[in-house]
């Protein structure tokens, strides 16, 4: 099969497992061949959740948990290939973004772990990662990366785009003609939601949003909730796991809340925060119909959806489905566009959402044994 294949893997905060997709980077736009999903053991999901906190031979502990990483990462690579119908030695390098276990760029870090050279050793595939440093190193926030990705394949010359991403944290991609690209994280999408859902009902996340619809939307916890600092922080900005997670929200409860109701208004949370988003970036004077296309595990959400929906409006809210891109594909094709732009010497920094003092080019390269 001739082309230029890439693999793209992704695991974000939500901490739920690996998305891999192998995609053809051999026309103008790439094409996604095969997507695979698999779901971290209880054990390292524990582990990597832990890691979010400082504690006594963490240390020790990333280290594991970044090999048994190395382990699930190559297992979802080599699956996705032989679901696209090639084989390791067809494809030209394997763009990881790793899991996030800190992420301080107001300190001018981030720290993401996965080994990469044992990548590389168990699948025999060149791996590209590492990917937020250079951005990091010229000042940026070193996130969001996706909207480079977003601009070069989602932007359409006709219609006025917001990309917004419902991982763990969400984050939104301004894609207007003629105007510069905007992008930055929102706060919390489905971090806190499958959190609250995973302590009280023992499972992963809120199915539908079935349990916050059950529930009632909390005033004041969520007036406590939107007065964190963060959501008024002028862009570029970014967050994830480091300030958003159960201690949080525990700070905000008085502990009388039905776990139901907490749950409604964590949704509520997430819309709410978004559609401020969108509209501080959106120009209200334009006769141009405004399209909102969401991707991550959150656009699988119909309570989500619906409340998004609602907010948005007069703008159209949708799936990313309707541009031929299933959500759960966006983000790991992103990082298989970055691993295909540094062996291409391109830039896959955008300064103007990151804040870097320039363009750079993203990834260190781990070579394939010989």
């Amino acid at each position: 099969m001739a082309g230029r294949f890439f693999v793209g893997l992704m695991s974000g905060t939500s901490v739920d497992g690996v998305d891999a997709i192998v995609a053809d980077f051999s026309a103008a736009r790439p094409v996604v061949l095969s997507s695979y999903h698999l779901p971290f053991s209880p054990d390292l999901r524990a582990c990597l959740l832990r890691l979010a906190r400082p504690f006594a031979g963490e240390l020790d502990a990333a280290s594991e948990a970044g090999l048994a990483l190395a382990e699930v990462y190559a297992q979802a690579s080599l699956a996705a290939i032989a679901g696209a119908g090639l084989a390791p030695a067809e494809i030209a390098a394997i763009g990881c973004h790793g899991q996030t276990v800190r992420h301080r760029p107001e300190r001018g870090y981030t720290l993401q772990i996965g080994a990469p050279a044992a990548l590389a050793e168990r699948t025999g595939i060149m791996v590209i990662a590492d990917f937020r440093a250079a951005d990091l190193a010229a000042g940026g926030q070193g996130a969001p990366l996706a909207p480079g990705f977003h601009a070069a394949m989602l932007a359409d010359p006709a219609v006025p785009r917001i990309v917004l991403n419902l991982g763990g944290i969400a984050n939104i991609t301004r894609l207007v003609p003629g105007e510069r690209v905007v992008g930055f994280d929102c706060g919390p999408a489905n971090i806190l939601m499958d959190a609250w859902t995973e302590r009280h009902l023992q499972q992963p996340f809120d199915r539908d949003g079935a349990w916050a619809r059950s529930g009632s939307v909390i005033g004041p916890l969520l007036q406590r909730m939107l007065a964190e600092p963060f959501f008024a922080l002028p862009p570029p900005k970014s967050t994830g796991r480091d300030l958003f997670d159960l201690h949080w929200l525990a700070r905000h409860l008085d502990g009388s809340e039905a776990p139901a109701d907490v749950q409604a208004t964590l949704l509520e949370l997430t819309a709410s925060t978004v559609s401020a988003a969108i509209r501080s970036v959106s120009n209200p004077s334009s006769s141009a119909a405004l399209e909102v296309v969401a991707c991550g595990g959150g656009a699988f959400n119909p309570a989500l959806m619906d409340a998004l929906a609602a907010r948005n409006a007069p703008a159209r809210t949708l799936s990313s489905t309707h541009l031929g891109l299933a959500p759960e594909t966006i983000e790991p094709l992103a990082f298989a566009w970055l691993a295909c732009a540094r062996l291409d010497g391109r830039p896959g920094n955008l300064p103007d959402v990151t804040g870097a003092s320039g363009p750079r080019v993203l990834g260190a390269v781990y070579p394939a044994p010989d």
